[in-house]
């Protein structure tokens, strides 16, 4: 990739982001080597890097990296025998840590379908080695102190030090604090001098307390005398710290002896760990400037749906659409200074190296590239003293290299093309080259200030004109970018507006050739039919806008009124259900009751109160057993077709039947009659009714609704009957429970004599509804009880 395309399009300052979101060293040195590469296949897997490691940032957020160190060096160190310091061993147990929790991260709780996922099998690689990470934070507390824990030998050397020590203090507080040394001494105080302890006595006292003098203070009033009775003990002590200093020593070669072991495991989770932390950040800086991984082509193909410089404030730059190669491969454009020309050619170059780099670009999905071998780009002045090098020159300079090296395979982006010299030959000059390039079929974009240039695209096959719009109201560019439009050149507008006399304006105008008036007006008319046309088409999106919300509030408004009407016709069902239940206890309480009175001797007249009330029974099974058809025949049905004289059919708002007299006319009325009256009615309120299937389907569910519908409890008490009434109501009452669905039921029929539960266990024998039974166990009733199993 051209070097100076890079420099050009501040390639570096997105490597700069980059860095700045890796955690470690290790991770930055990837970005340090990141180019952008020309193969399609590994742009495709660089690409899948960046959105593998952004799944997880939007399914379990940052990854835990914490504990990346570059111990490459030390590894190295162990695999020749050496043994590794403390903090070596200290950002070994780290680098081994962050892989167990980073493996963890990685591997545990994601979906099935990411199989694949670059991210996750690179955890999966990661080898943990707990043991050892243990063995090091166990043995090691800082990188200046080894643990007492590290080893048994250790705890004892440490354990006899601090008993000598306290021994130590002991006496030498006793010296201080004693009346015969107390005026000799500078402080109360028990001090250590290499190692050693001693006390702090007066210069002209020291030849009263025996013993060894290691060091004096700075005025000399103050020496440091170690007393000859703890001289053996100070000796003793310097012993073990001796020993203590070799089983530090024996323990930092045991646990570098470990790592050895794992060199090789270890220098691979170092190398996964740097490389995700290279991931993470790509994708971490997808994700602050909301990017996209676009679709790749094969083709040498742009499209852009809302690109914006990843380097502006992603809140205030204004997004571009562009296409290019599709139908054209050159794009002219044209517009007022500082309206946004160069950021748009930057746009699309950046884009196209972060793509190649494996990046998200800040775009819509939509957006499309394909892969170029190089990216050529001639963008700000490049004057050189030094080489005597004119703007125009310098320029000139490049854009020769550039027509030298580029191919079909390229991307050319010229800044101002021409400029900096005579505009007629810089015009001239700018055509001949976007000609060249447009011939040999290379995607080019430039800017320029030239009509000519504008004339050109108009009328040359492959190119096209673009423009950055400006608003000559405000004076402000609005850093639009319209494709298909050459801008309009607004000088006189911008200077009238500014205060500059009107007549200057008009002599301007005079100089102009009439081609260029011409010309100038056809772009004006096409600016104002373009600026009226959005206006129409914002006011239609606005108007389409609205009609959905209605479409979408009527819809709602309907769905509510149809769950309201669903709504009522169920609650009138369990109304209506309700009052006929309620009716049919209170007839059952007044049969229970007749038939006490009918046991207790009233007269046979009460005979004809006990059928009344059982014919009101039956009547309200048929009632509840036809409830459930009088509700829904109204819903849901459609207008009978070709009715005929004679046909019976039912009037739905009146639930009444009713014979057809006359075929229905043209607008669906028909004439009817219902008893002695006859009515025409919609055939939408008609339904046909087939008379002999109603009475067979009627009297079918008249003889089992009531059962279904009335409650049929799990038990029948039988207490208090004889064995011809219990039979009786045991059959009615197994029928009742088979036809209610139930499987088993239990019968109350008393201990006592026992005389009424043979009976009924003789009589299920030979039943055919009854498949066993069996006498309640404990809890059940005992045997006052038979539960009783059905078919």
């Amino acid at each position: 990739m051209n070097n100076r395309a890079l420099r050009v399009l501040e390639y570096d300052k997105i490597m700069k982001m980059l860095s700045e979101r890796t955690v470690s060293a290790l991770g930055r040195s990837y970005i340090e080597s990141l180019k952008p590469v020309s193969d399609y296949y590994e742009v495709q897997d660089r690409l899948k890097e960046t959105s593998d490691a952004a799944a997880y940032l939007w399914r379990k957020g940052g990854a835990p990296f914490g504990g990346i160190h570059d111990i490459r060096g030390s590894l190295r160190r162990v695999e020749i025998g050496s043994t590794l310091s403390i903090s070596e061993l200290l950002k070994t147990g780290d680098v081994l840590r962050c892989g167990r929790v980073i493996k963890q991260f990685l591997t545990n709780d994601v979906p099935a379908d990411w199989e694949g996922n670059t991210a996750l099998e690179l955890g999966r690689q990661i080898t943990v080695f707990k043991h050892v990470e243990d063995a090091i934070s166990n043995a090691i507390i800082s990188e200046e102190e080894i643990s007492d824990r590290a080893s048994p030998e250790l705890f004892s050397i440490r354990k006899s030090i601090r008993q000598k020590q306290d021994g130590i203090k002991d006496k030498l507080s006793a010296i201080i604090r004693s009346n015969e040394y107390k005026k000799i001494m500078q402080d109360a105080v028990v001090t250590i001098r290499g190692d050693r302890y001693v006390i702090p006595v007066k210069q002209e006292f020291k030849s009263q307390v025996p013993g060894l003098v290691h060091d004096m203070s700075a005025s000399g009033a103050t020496v440091f005398i170690e007393p000859l009775s703890i001289v053996e003990a100070n000796n003793e002590i310097k012993a073990l710290l001796i020993r203590e200093q070799h089983e530090i020593e024996r323990i930092l070669e045991e646990l570098s002896a470990k790592v050895a072991e794992i060199r090789v495991e270890l220098g691979i989770n170092v190398d996964i760990l740097s490389r995700l932390d290279f991931m993470f950040a790509k994708a971490k800086l997808s994700r602050d400037m909301n990017g996209i991984c676009p679709h790749l082509t094969d083709k040498r193909q742009i499209k852009i749906k809302q690109g914006r410089h990843p380097l502006l404030d992603k809140h205030k730059v204004v997004p571009i659409d562009i296409e290019l190669g599709y139908e054209f491969t050159t794009l002219v454009i044209t517009g007022p200074n500082t309206g946004g020309k160069t950021v748009t050619l930057k746009t699309v170059g950046l884009f196209v190296l972060m793509l190649q780099s494996g990046l998200h670009i800040p775009a819509k999905e939509g957006s499309e590239f394909g892969i170029f071998g190089s990216v050529y780009a001639d963008i700000g002045d490049e004057q050189s003293i030094e080489q005597s090098l004119s703007t125009f020159s310098s320029h000139m300079k490049n854009i020769v290299y550039i027509l030298d090296k580029a191919d079909e395979d390229s991307l050319v982006l010229f800044d101002e093309l021409g400029a900096g010299t005579d505009p007629t030959e810089g015009a001239a000059l700018a055509m001949a080259i976007l000609e060249g390039l447009t011939k040999r079929g290379i995607c080019t974009m430039a800017t320029t200030h030239y009509s000519e240039l504008k004339i050109y695209a108009m009328t040359t096959k492959n190119v096209q004109n673009a423009c950055c719009e400006f608003d000559v109201e405000t004076l402000r560019p609005t850093y639009r970018l319209l494709v298909g439009v050459p801008g309009k050149s607004n000088a006189f507008a911008i200077s009238q507006k500014l205060g500059l006399d009107a007549h200057i304006i008009y002599k301007a105008k005079e100089y102009l050739t009439q081609d260029n008036i011409r010309f100038e007006d056809v772009l004006s008319d096409i600016e104002k039919n373009r600026t009226q046309a959005e206006k129409e088409k914002d006011e239609a999106a606005i108007l389409k806008s609205e009609i959905e919300k209605l479409k979408i509030e009527i819809k709602k408004e309907k769905e509510r009124i149809n769950k309201e009407k669903s709504n009522i016709i169920a609650k009138a069902k369990e109304e209506a259900r309700a009052i006929v239940m309620n009716t049919r206890y209170e007839s059952e309480e007044l049969l229970d009751r007749l038939k006490e009175l009918y046991k207790q001797g009233i007269d046979a007249n009460n005979e004809k109160s006990l059928q009344e009330a059982r014919a009101g029974i039956r009547n309200l099974d048929n009632i509840e057993g036809g409830l459930v058809e009088s509700f829904d025949i109204n819903e849901n049905h459609e207008a009978p077709k070709d009715l005929k004289p004679g046909e019976t059919v039912l009037m739905l708002n009146l639930n009444q039947k009713a014979t057809v007299l006359d075929e229905p006319d043209s607008d669906g009325q028909v004439m009817v009659q219902a008893g002695i009256m006859k009515v025409k009615v919609n055939t939408k309120q008609l339904k046909r009714v087939d008379e002999q299937k109603e009475s067979l389907e009627k009297l079918s569910r008249v003889r089992v609704a009531g059962v279904k519908a009335s409650a049929v409890k799990l038990e029948l008490d039988l207490r208090g009957l004889n064995v011809e009434e219990a039979i009786e109501k045991v059959d009615k009452y197994i029928d009742d429970a088979v036809i209610a669905g139930l499987h088993e039921v239990s019968i109350i029929h008393g201990k006592g004599t026992g005389t009424l539960r043979k009976a009924i266990h003789i009589h299920f024998k030979g039943h055919s509804h009854v498949a066993a039974y069996r006498l309640g166990k404990y809890g059940e009733g005992d045997t006052g009880v038979t539960v009783v199993e059905l078919k």
